[in-house]
């Protein structure tokens, strides 16, 4: 990548030729005068000229002589970061590498929630105990001692957790190996994790999901529906909260599942398989039309405080046409749903460990127990992107073949002639009279 100069005026020449005829034009000054190009007065006037890392020669053109200057800027770091690796990759720190990893992330638009986790895990965990290292001096036993920090350290009490961090760390070390920084191919292969309980899954019921949905009822009218539609739809937490009214094709029974919402705002899905037009039961699109018809709007407050909220200069809320609000009219906060759902969750009288996503595990249950459905479409009813994660984390077996009949062995063995009344009592009765001798 070249060094950038500085911008080039495409509307004017940089060698004029008053000799030859060329006049200035209005754009100079008497001490300055400039003479028009053949371009003069012709798309945006400065270009920011440069040559990239592959040697391709970018001219982008800009308005304004301070917006060109600010790309060659930009262009100019990143030649200077892009010298530096070459020259010696592994003398930078640790911490030069985990800022740009983020920044890359970020780049391409990875999942919002999941970002802010592993800055979360480098800032509080990974950073302090070796940021400041050389990246070329870390070794497969730095890996093992990250682990007893995390063990030994204030405020981490579950092996969940350390495996969580540990997994941002894998993740910043094999950023570093492909950034051709000299670690150790073995960095991180084979260290001993704690040992993590598996969640034990709440296996709901028809009866325990009614129960939950009539006490958030009493607890949040304008929730319940968001119960019905985990229970109903399979939908994921933000997937609810992202619903609109207009992704509902009412007469067709069908939801056209697009995006969700985290902190309020729109974001991408989970996976690409969580995108679908996904039908749906008659009974879950008529509570839909029960909540539009009772909650399309914001609560109404009283004349007081209308006129405190014009006082602190309150905005009214866009409306997005979201199916579930808040009482405001926003969009709903993962922070005041969970404080609901735990109210309504003891109201209901179910395990206290009963998540919102154990909702979709009795949707692909129901679905999979039903017997009206071929795995596979169970699987593109669920969303998932692999057909294990159908069955092996979300159906739960005791459910899914309660009251099933096994019959395919005696079609298989058919040919055999099946034991007479008489031998079968014969045989008893010998090995009761073995049994008292």
């Amino acid at each position: 990548m070249s060094k950038p100069i500085e911008p080039f005026d495409r509307w004017h020449k940089r060698y004029p030729k008053p000799e030859r005829g060329d006049a200035p034009c209005r754009c100079g000054t008497p001490d300055q005068p400039l003479y028009p190009s053949a371009d003069h007065g012709r798309g945006h006037r400065w270009q920011a000229r440069y040559t990239d890392c592959s040697g391709k020669e970018k001219r982008p053109a800009f308005a304004t002589w301070q917006e060109a200057r600010g790309c060659l800027d930009k262009v100019l770091i990143e030649s200077e970061r892009q010298a530096t690796r070459d020259s010696t990759p592994g003398s930078l720190q640790v911490e030069y590498f985990a800022a740009e990893m983020m920044e890359r992330k970020r780049k391409r638009k990875k999942n919002t929630n999941t970002c802010d986790t592993y800055e979360s895990h480098l800032r509080n965990h990974i950073l302090p105990f070796a940021g400041d290292r050389t990246a070329t001096s870390l070794r497969r036993p730095d890996s093992m001692a990250f682990v007893d920090y995390l063990l030994d350290k204030e405020g981490i009490d579950s092996a969940c957790t350390v495996l969580q961090i540990f997994k941002t760390w894998r993740i910043l070390m094999h950023y570093m190996l492909d950034e051709d920084v000299p670690l150790p191919p073995n960095i991180v292969a084979r260290i001993e994790l704690p040992d993590v309980t598996p969640r034990v899954k709440v296996a709901l019921s028809p009866g325990q999901v009614a129960a939950v949905a009539a006490a958030m009822r009493k607890v949040a009218p304008r929730y319940e529906v968001l119960v019905w539609l985990g229970a109903c739809a399979g939908l994921r937490q933000g997937e609810a909260f992202g619903l609109k009214r207009s992704q509902v094709a009412w007469g067709h029974d069908l939801l056209h599942i697009e995006e969700q919402r985290q902190r309020g705002k729109a974001v991408r899905l989970k996976t690409e398989a969580s995108y679908a037009t996904l039908p749906v039961d008659r009974f879950l699109i008529e509570r839909l039309l029960h909540h539009v018809s009772r909650f399309s709007e914001p609560e109404p407050v009283s004349p007081a405080a209308e006129r405190r909220r014009r006082a602190r200069g309150y905005v009214e809320p866009p409306d997005e046409g979201l199916i579930v609000t808040n009482r405001f009219g926003r969009p709903v906060l993962n922070t005041d749903f969970h404080q609901k759902w735990r109210r309504a969750v003891k109201q209901a009288g179910l395990p206290d460990r009963t998540r919102f996503h154990d909702l979709k595990h009795f949707y692909t249950t129901t679905l999979g127990g039903s017997r009206k459905h071929d795995p596979k479409t169970v699987q593109a009813l669920s969303r998932h992107a692999r057909f294990s994660e159908t069955w092996d984390t979300y159906a739960h077996p005791p459910l899914a073949v309660e009251e099933v009949t096994v019959t395919v062995f005696g079609t298989a063995f058919s040919h055999i002639d099946a034991p007479t009344t008489s031998s079968r009592n014969e045989s008893a009765f010998g090995s009761c009279a073995s049994s008292a001798s």
